[in-house]
Parts: C-alpha cells; sequence; structure tokens
C-alpha cells in the first residue's frame, strides 16, 4: 500500500529565511513548526524536505555543508520526538559560478524532479499527499508532481498542516 507524505519546502516555510542558510547557528525554526513535524508523524505521513539550494551553483557553501544542516535539523527535531524522513536538495542554477552546477535541471522547482523522486523512492501515493511552501513556485511545483500544494504565508505552520489536511 502506497504511503501517504507531507512535503515541505525549508527556507522560508519551516525556517525563517535568512538567504543561503547553511549554517546551524543561523536556523531560526518558524513558529509551529516543529510541532507540525511531528504532527504529521504521529498521523503516518512521511515528512520530505524538497529544497532549492542555489548557494550551491553560486559557490556560497557546498553540498557537505548542505547535509550537516539537515542532519542537525533531525538532531534538533528529535530532542523534541519528531523526524524528517528525507531530504531532497537542487543545487543547480543557471547562473552559477560552480560549472558542475551551473545548468538547467529538472529538479528545481517550480520543476517537478525533487518530489517525482521522492514519490518513487518512497512509494508515495500523490493524491493523499501535500506540499507546503511558502512560494508559487513551490505550489507549482506540487502541482507539477501531482500533489496538493499549499501556500504557506505565515503564523503557525501547525495551524496551516492542520487546515489543509483535516479539512
Amino acid at each position: 500500500m502506497p504511503n501517504k507524505a507531507l512535503f515541505f519546502d525549508r527556507d522560508g516555510t519551516l525556517n525563517i529565511d535568512t538567504h543561503y542558510l547553511h549554517d546551524p547557528a543561523d536556523f531560526v525554526w518558524v513558529e509551529g513548526a516543529v510541532d507540525a513535524i511531528r504532527w504529521a508523524n504521529e498521523r503516518g505521513y512521511l515528512v520530505i524536505v524538497v529544497t532549492n539550494q542555489s548557494g550551491i551553483a553560486r559557490g556560497y557553501y557546498d553540498e557537505a555543508d548542505v547535509h550537516r544542516l539537515h542532519d542537525w535539523m533531525n538532531a534538533e527535531l528529535a530532542m523534541h520526538g519528531a523526524r524528517i524522513d528525507a531530504f531532497y536538495y537542487c543545487p543547480h542554477h543557471t547562473y552559477g559560478s560552480v560549472p558542475a552546477y551551473t545548468k538547467s535541471c529538472d529538479c528545481r522547482k517550480p520543476a517537478p524532479g525533487m518530489l517525482l523522486r521522492a514519490i518513487a523512492e518512497h512509494d508515495i501515493d500523490p493524491v493523499v499527499s501535500y506540499l507546503f511552501g511558502d512560494a508559487q513556485s513551490d505550489v507549482a511545483a506540487a502541482e507539477n508532481a501531482g500533489i496538493r500544494g499549499v501556500r504557506y504565508t505565515g503564523g503557525s505552520l501547525l495551524e496551516c498542516v492542520r487546515a489543509a489536511v483535516e479539512d
């Protein structure tokens, strides 16, 4: 039986967007983010982060920094009885300065590549899954993958999630 998932954009949805975040010292959860993740865990949803990380292509930080931050996030969540099941990120940008990452791709939102990969790798049913993000590109990526996209505009992320899923 396929899984259900709640997908989250990272910067601006789970954490305050500080532009090119890669250092845990600069990370601040948005209101209700930890509770929203735990709520999803308790209800049997896989929690998956999908995030554009053009700072890699621009040479501001590398993939190891992204992995280190994501590991830190899960360590913080574990202290609150919550977890993120998987992280997907797009390191590409057409205006990058690192040649290996300077390109157009199918994973940079609004393209659905990260979502489609997660759906395949985790046997996810898109019809019973949601993506929460602060940008129109997040909602468009969700729609392009057959997932319900929900725009997070601030306030409690938990209340946003509950309102969408329990509706």
